[in-house]
Formats: structure tokens, C-alpha cells, sequence
């Protein structure tokens, strides 16, 4: 059985077993090979297959989407635009965390057949249909929308190392249901055989990778404005708090409440991953070798700031008299 697989029917056991389980924030990731940072954790099975068939054009969210049907019979979210790299990569990283992430591959090119009618998608596809870069994401039944200071796991170490992947990958755009019908966090209605059973997740991860800021200053996919900003991603004050170099959407929701235990229990999640396994997420998602290695390097540093901070903390309790 694919790893991918195995874990899918490990939530299943896990959601029909208990009401604990009923609505989940994380779960224990398993090992990903080479092989799963390269071509997806999900299984070769989930992989979108030609040809592709149009269905109808997404006007969701703000970047042009269309939903095609492949080969296989499934449906596919197709995203266009600046924002296909850095989602196709987060989808890695935060499964290998163990938090939810949709089946989600970068596509260089091809065709989508009988697409027609388009308004912000004609921008993307040419008249015979071809396309060029492009993130496929399975298309999957999403409940309501839910907030980053109002869910079910306030305080919880899951929530705040989910907060620090947030910072981590730079994700600006963390609008939640306070935003309506704009919110990047949704709850899957994965599995309903005794009730609703909810995966709360980050649904899109698209503006990550670059600057945070303001309006002027937020960029995506950008390894020269996320390198800047890696030299102050995160400092341990004088009196035990943590000061975060990121901005954004709801940014002080982000920050607030993260502490250095949140950082503790994230990192050991984090050094099982090598930066092979991050180069090859990268070039998966699209980027060059050189790119990769430029993202791969100032992910570590913020890494190893992440460390550094929890070896402050622990030296400063162990001289509090």
C-alpha cells in the first residue's frame, strides 16, 4: 500500500473509531521517500492525467481558475497565474507536517480541451486550448470557512505550530471567515459515515514564498524578497516573548499566542526534513535548480533561527534562579 494511501485509510480508522476525532487540526505524518517529495505524497494514482476536459471556469478567489475533468474521470481545481508554484510546494511541506493537503501538482504545460466562454482564464489558455504552468489541486467537498481566533484547537500546540508554518512559508494572504467568501482556511468534509467529521486545514497557500508587509511591499514566489526577510524572521526578547518579522492578513492573529513550546513541538516535525527533500519539492513545483537551492537555503535559516530561539529559552530557564 502507497504511503499516501496508508495515511488516508489511517484517518478513516482514526475518524470511525472515535468522536475525539471529530474535528482535526493534525495528525502524525508519516516518513516521505525521495520519491514522495518529487512526484507527491498522495499516491501515482492521484496524479492528474491527459487529456484534460473543461467543465466550466472557477470564478472563486481572485486568480484565474478553471475546473477540468481528466482522464481518470476526476475533477480538478487548475489555478493560473503567480500563485501555482508556491502552492504546489506548501501542499508538500505541510503534509509532511502532518497538517490536511489536497492532492496538488504543478503542471508546465498542456491542453485542456473545449475550453470556451473564458473571462479572467483567457488570459492563460490559448484558443486551442494549451496552457503553460499551471497548479492542479483535486477538487474536494469543503464545509464553512474557519477563523483563525474562533476554532475548535485555540491554544493548542497543533494550532500554533500551524502558525508557524504560516511565518515559515511567508503566506500573507491568511484572510479567514471573517473575509467571507474569501477565507484560505475550510474545514473538508472528508469522511461522513457516523456525522460530520471536520479536517480543518489552510486551503490555499498561493501567496507564500516572497515578502510580507503591506499592500506595497507583498510579493509571492520570490526567493530575493523571502531571502531579505529571512535574517529577522524570528528573535527572542529580554522578557521570554517571541518577536515574528512577518506582516499580513490578520497578521497580530497569527503572531498572538505563539510561544517557544509552539516552537518546540514544530521542530522536531521539521528535522526530519532534509534539504534534498525540500530541492526536490521545489523543482516539483516548477522552480529551476538554482531557485530551489536559493529557497532551500534561507528555509534553513529560518530554521536554525527557529532553533536558536529554543536553545535561548531553555538556557535563560535553566539560569532563572
Amino acid at each position: 500500500m502507497h504511503r499516501g494511501t496508508a495515511w488516508i485509510v489511517a484517518w478513516i480508522s482514526c475518524l470511525a473509531a472515535a468522536s475525539a476525532c471529530a474535528q482535526v487540526l493534525w495528525k502524525e505524518p508519516p516518513p516521505m521517500t525521495a520519491q514522495e517529495w518529487s512526484r507527491g505524497p498522495w499516491g501515482a494514482e492521484l496524479v492528474p492525467h491527459p487529456p484534460y476536459r473543461f467543465v466550466s471556469e472557477n470564478m472563486n478567489g481572485t486568480n484565474a481558475k478553471v475546473n477540468v475533468r481528466d482522464a481518470e474521470g476526476r475533477t480538478w481545481v487548475v489555478k493560473l497565474g503567480g500563485e501555482v508554484h508556491a502552492d504546489t510546494f506548501a501542499a508538500r511541506l505541510s503534509y509532511a507536517l502532518g497538517y490536511a493537503a489536497s492532492p496538488t501538482y504543478f503542471v508546465a504545460k498542456g491542453v485542456i480541451e473545449d475550453a470556451h466562454g473564458l473571462k479572467r482564464a483567457g488570459r492563460f489558455i490559448a484558443k486551442d486550448g494549451s496552457f503553460h504552468t499551471a497548479r492542479f489541486k483535486l477538487k474536494q467537498s469543503h464545509k464553512e470557512p474557519w477563523s483563525w481566533v474562533d476554532n475548535p484547537f485555540a491554544g493548542s500546540r497543533e494550532l500554533g505550530g500551524l502558525k508557524v508554518l504560516v511565518m515559515l512559508l511567508s503566506n500573507w494572504d491568511t484572510k479567514d471567515s471573517r473575509d467571507g467568501d474569501g477565507s484560505n482556511n475550510s474545514v473538508f468534509e472528508k469522511f461522513r459515515p457516523d456525522g460530520v467529521r471536520q479536517w480543518y486545514a489552510v486551503t490555499d497557500w498561493g501567496a507564500s514564498m516572497g515578502k510580507t508587509g503591506n499592500l506595497l511591499q507583498w510579493e509571492r514566489w520570490d526567493w530575493r524578497g523571502y531571502r531579505a526577510q529571512s535574517r529577522g524572521f524570528v528573535k527572542l526578547r529580554a522578557d521570554g516573548t517571541l518577536r515574528w518579522g512577518f506582516a499580513g492578513k490578520h497578521g497580530r492573529d497569527i503572531t498572538a499566542g505563539v510561544d517557544v513550546e509552539d516552537i518546540r513541538w514544530l521542530l522536531p516535525l521539521l528535522a526530519r526534513i532534509t534539504d534534498n527533500d525540500l530541492i526536490a519539492a521545489l523543482q516539483a513545483s516548477g522552480a529551476s535548480p538554482a531557485v530551489a537551492g536559493h529557497f532551500t537555503y534561507s528555509i534553513r535559516r529560518r530554521v536554525q533561527q527557529l532553533q536558536n530561539v529554543a536553545a535561548s529559552s531553555m538556557t535563560a530557564d535553566v539560569r532563572t534562579p
